[in-house]
């Protein structure tokens, strides 16, 4: 009887369990207990969910049969479907989740192929397996080809842009306001060219990249007034641009419509047309570009004089007699360079620009200032006037570092007008039916909402000299990257494109929590021991190099020569360098034995750490019981 009994709840605890699992799973209510809130909705994308009409489907392929699958990858297919499923929750009904098992040889496999899946591959085996999510919405269709864990921190932002997306049935519309011929030499500027007998330019890569995600609007540099119904504004090294023209600018950003501005202190392409004018007898064109009032206005400081150089970052150039130098006002950044929590700049690893400015956040200025891009701490500035003729070792001696310099910011905030006084009187604004409506309503005093604002340095990694190679391909002018320039330009401007609630979403961290103890001690273990292995490499490199001297001494028969003492020095480097290499692996064995350690502490702690609780709260209740 006391068996039954026992076998009775034995079962009754077991199924007890089990609907505690499944009620603890269908109650809509979450703790997120992470210090960075990474398994919680943000809220710009429960407001952009709030705003979904029609109905949308979320179909998550993942093979999860697939052998040798890393486990990284399963972690992060259990993170996607808990995020998605949350999306679920807060969209009220209009969103549908499908997890997909796309198994070999099935109906799901070739629909996940025909929806544009990428299929990755199992390093250990071969296999292949798909992790990728196709988002639908009546005949419009998003994905993401392929998710990757390293990614893993942007990937509300990802999800929230793809549902996002597919609901926008039109390209969203770029304003080009520029003095550069990204798209190409204008017909205006051809005629002058042929004129000055020089040759047409032709279009830039970048802008066939922007043209793939937004309609490009051309706003005339003459112009009084901006396009009706833009999303977005680029402006490129703004020249001589009307007052009239900066005031729409100004109501535009304002209005909360995002503007890209990139401006320069020294133009590579107007100092190049300025040695052709030159041999033509004409005029210097001004190579550089500012819109001090705006930028005054909005709380940035920029130069339009000063060049910056980094010594660290110096780009390597050829000078005459086919030598090599470093040229520090050319930056070749790295990805330490790049803010790492910033949509537009977390997944760049390089970019290269050309004599580009610095910029900084004005004293009192209650606007966030985000650096996105960064030099290293060896930059100082030099005047673009003094780089005419100067040579690389010449630039290099005029820069006296000063610290890290801003080349790219993000400004964002209730943003007050350049024009308290309204309108430019010298040169009103004219309304006409296809201005934008805040030019023709009452002005804008501050910014009707949060304004985003991305300002830039430079103009020359635009161009495709400083971001593609470019070859033939059966007659057809093709562009290989050499660097991050493109991305950059694509990432910032879809980041700016979408609506307000994706800009207000940010990265968050990963669930892969990095055990910092440990790297710390790796960082305090390279520290002790990095000098001993400085001085040992470089007392085996002399070693070494004696060595291969006088192996190398032949005759003039171009046989080795062995007399007594050659053949005793050589014998006495080999065992010195045995002995060397010996020390070596000594000195790098030490800097693990602190970290092994630790590493077998917590292995233990982690096999017992359970065990020891539960028994100790058993023992706590038998006693309590036995009371």
């Amino acid at each position: 009887m006391k068996l039954r009994a026992k076998l009775l709840a034995i079962v009754l605890l077991f199924v007890g369990l089990v609907l505690i699992n499944y009620l603890a799973s269908s109650v809509p209510v979450r703790a997120d207990l992470t210090a960075e809130s990474i398994y919680s909705l943000s809220p710009g994308t429960k407001a952009m969910l709030g705003k979904v009409e029609e109905p949308v489907t979320l179909d998550l392929y993942f093979s999860q049969d697939a052998a040798g699958l890393p486990i990284g990858y399963k972690n992060y297919a259990v993170r996607v479907q808990e995020m998605l499923r949350q999306y679920v929750r807060a969209s009220r009904g209009r969103l549908n989740l499908n997890v997909i098992n796309p198994r070999p040889d099935t109906p799901d496999e070739e629909k996940a192929t025909a929806a544009g899946l990428t299929p990755q591959m199992v390093q250990t085996g071969g296999e292949q397996f798909f992790f990728g999510l196709v988002v639908t919405q009546a005949d419009q269709q998003k994905t993401v080809p392929a998710f990757m864990p390293q990614r893993e921190q942007f990937l509300e932002y990802d999800l929230s842009k793809l549902v996002y997306a597919v609901q926008q049935f039109n390209k969203p519309k770029l304003g080009l306001l520029t003095s550069l011929p990204l798209q190409g030499t204008s017909p205006q500027q051809m005629q002058m060219m042929m004129m000055m007998r020089q040759q047409p330019q032709p279009g830039q890569f970048v802008a066939t990249e922007l043209a793939e995600s937004f309609e490009i609007v051309t706003v005339e540099p003459t112009a009084t007034s901006l396009p009706a119904g833009l999303d977005v504004l680029l402006v490129a090294h703004p020249q001589n641009v009307p007052p009239a023209l900066q005031y729409a600018i100004d109501q535009f950003l304002l209005g909360g419509k995002p503007v890209f501005l990139a401006v320069d202190p020294s133009s590579q392409h107007f100092k190049r047309q300025g040695g052709q004018q030159a041999m033509m007898g004409g005029p210097q064109p001004n190579v550089s570009s500012d819109l001090p009032t705006l930028l005054g206005a909005y709380g940035v400081v920029y130069e339009p004089q000063k060049v910056v150089g980094d010594l660290e970052n110096a780009t390597q150039v050829h000078v005459g007699n086919g030598g090599v130098a470093r040229l520090p006002i050319w930056l070749n950044l790295r990805r330490e360079n790049f803010n790492a929590t910033a949509m537009p700049t977390a997944q760049l690893n390089t970019a290269m620009f050309i004599e580009a400015g610095s910029l900084a956040a004005k004293a009192g200025s209650d606007l966030t200032f985000t650096p996105l891009i960064e030099t290293s701490a060896q930059t100082g500035t030099v005047d673009s006037a003094l780089l005419q003729f100067a040579q690389p070792d010449d630039v290099s001696k005029q820069i006296t570092p000063s610290g890290k310099k801003t080349i790219a910011a993000l400004v964002t905030g209730k943003f007050k007008t350049a024009f308290p006084d309204g309108a430019p009187k010298s040169d009103p604004v004219k309304p006409d039916s296809s201005s934008q409506p805040s030019t023709l309503n009452s002005q804008l005093k501050e910014s009707s909402t949060t304004s985003t604002l991305v300002v830039i340095a430079d103009t020359d990694w635009l161009f495709d000299d400083y971001s593609v190679r470019k070859f033939n391909f059966f007659g057809q002018t093709m562009g290989e990257p050499i660097n991050n320039n493109l991305a950059f330009a694509s990432n910032t401007l879809e980041f700016l494109g979408g609506s307000q609630d994706l800009i207000s979403i940010r990265g968050k961290g990963s669930s892969l929590r990095p055990f910092n103890v440990v790297r710390e001690m790796e960082v305090e273990a390279q520290k002790k021991y990095q000098d001993k292995l400085t001085e040992l490499d470089a007392r085996l490199q002399q070693v070494q190099t004696k060595l291969t001297e006088l192996q190398g001494k032949k005759t003039e028969g171009k046989r080795l020569t062995a007399t007594p003492e050659i053949a005793k020095a050589i014998e006495d480097f080999q065992k010195q360098s045995a002995a060397m290499r010996g020390e070596r692996r000594e000195i790098r064995r030490a800097l693990r034995e602190d970290i092994d350690r630790l590493e077998n502490r917590l292995l233990l702690l982690n096999v017992l750490a359970t065990p020891l609780l539960v028994g100790a709260f058993g023992f706590w209740f038998y006693r309590a019981r036995q009371k």
